[in-house]
């Protein structure tokens, strides 16, 4: 429970105001909270739904598509998926324990991105060094 007697799932079902798909689909707002998701639309994407712990972002769905199926399928190592509960049913202990792999995640993500950065920058500075080496300018 949050503040106010609020339980998570609460504030992420809330997200999906304006969803596209209705109580006659598998993808109701409902489905998509209770798979981790929150609706995340922008312009030209409506439906697009984004994991609340991996940050896997998805659209184009289809109103028989199954959240949790999509979820384990496009993000098999989501944590959150990985723990089979609804969010409202998470532990104390269980909600730290996510957060701690999703501090990990987002350290391991932005240490990556800054070794490609590194890299592409490496192989652009030996690329001017051999030019220069050669004569070539």
């Amino acid at each position: 429970m949050r503040k106010g007697g609020q339980p998570a799932f609460g504030h992420t079902l809330k997200t999906f105001e304006g969803w596209p798909f209705d109580e006659d689909c598998t993808c109701t707002p409902d489905n998509m909270a209770k798979a981790g998701f929150i609706h995340t639309p922008s312009d030209n994407s409506p439906d697009v739904a984004m994991c609340f712990f991996c940050l896997k972002e998805l659209e184009g769905w289809e109103p028989e598509d199954d959240p949790e199926k999509e979820h384990k399928s496009h993000s098999p190592s989501c944590h959150f998926i990985a723990l089979k509960k609804k969010v409202e049913e998470l532990t104390v202990e269980e909600i730290f324990k996510l957060q701690l792999e999703k501090h990990i995640f987002e350290v391991e993500k932005s240490c990556n991105e800054g070794i490609t950065k590194f890299k592409e920058a490496a192989n652009v500075k030996r690329t001017e060094i051999i030019k220069s080496a050669m004569g070539e300018e």
